[in-house]
Formats: structure tokens, sequence, C-alpha cells
């Protein structure tokens, strides 16, 4: 079970991650501005001394699948319950949020500085990585209080 729960949530980690870079890179960009491409958008960026640093972005979100892959790792060991793995990628999951956020904050001000928007996401998919993060942060919570079943006399 632990290299199963191991598996998923390094799975889990890296689509958070891709889904991040892409909303701060691609999607969220050509959502602000409506109808220019991305080559016209750097280029309005550019005339403005602006500037979306995407090995900023990409370095930064590339921490938590990182994580996730060493934590793989160290699930192999036997004194790693499946509990303790499926905690931690929950808590990776859910420092997602900060992370995209301390991520998205600069390109959300070069755009507004360059075209006179405001610097919030206007793609949908912020919404939707802060929503797996809160969801994240509060199965932790449930697995870390709720108490472990002890094994039943009859399964020895």
């Amino acid at each position: 079970m632990p290299k199963l729960i191991a598996l998923t949530g390094t799975i889990a980690v890296i689509a958070y991650a891709t889904l991040a870079i892409t909303q701060i890179l691609v999607l969220n960009p050509l959502a602000a501005v409506p109808g220019a491409t991305l080559d016209e958008i750097h280029a309005g960026l550019a005339a403005a001394n602006e500037v979306i640093s995407a090995p900023w972005v990409i370095g930064l979100l590339a921490i938590g699948p990182i994580l996730a892959v060493v934590l793989a790792l160290l699930s192999r060991r036997a004194d790693m319950t499946g509990r303790a793995i499926a905690l931690a990628y929950l808590l990776i999951l859910a420092f997602g949020a900060p992370a995209y956020f301390v991520a998205s904050f600069g390109p959300g001000m070069a755009l507004a500085d360059a075209f006179m928007i405001s610097g919030a996401d206007y793609a949908p998919w912020g919404g939707a990585l802060y929503l797996v993060s809160g969801a994240a942060l509060l199965a932790a919570v449930v697995v870390a209080i709720v108490p472990q079943r002890a094994a039943s006399p009859l399964a020895s």
C-alpha cells in the first residue's frame, strides 16, 4: 500500500506543479490579454520593460515535485507507514498554494504594469489549485487527527 500511496502522491504533486506552471506562463497571460498571442504579450511586456521570468516560476514550482520524488524514494523504507507517507504528500500539496502565490505574483504584476490591468488571476485554474491545496490541508488534518484503527485480534 505505501508504494501505491507514493506513486499516487508523486503523480498528484507533479500534475499540480505542471498545471501551476502552465497557468502562470501560458493560460493566465492569454486570459489577461484576450485576443493576443503569447508572442504579442511578451512583446508588450518587453515594451513596458517588464518580463515574466520562466526560470523563476519553474524553479520555485519544481520544489514540490523534487520533494515528492525524494519522499517516494524514502517511502521504500520499512519504517515508513502508509499514513505517514499520505500525510507528507498531502502537506506538499497543501503548500502548493503558497508556492503558487509566490511564483505567480511577479508575472501577475508584470502583466498589470504592462497592460494596465489587475495583477489577479484571469484564467480559472489558479482557483482550482487553491481548492486542491485547501482540500489537501483538510485531508492532512483528518489523517493526522483521526486515530489509526488497531489491528483486529483475529488478524494475527
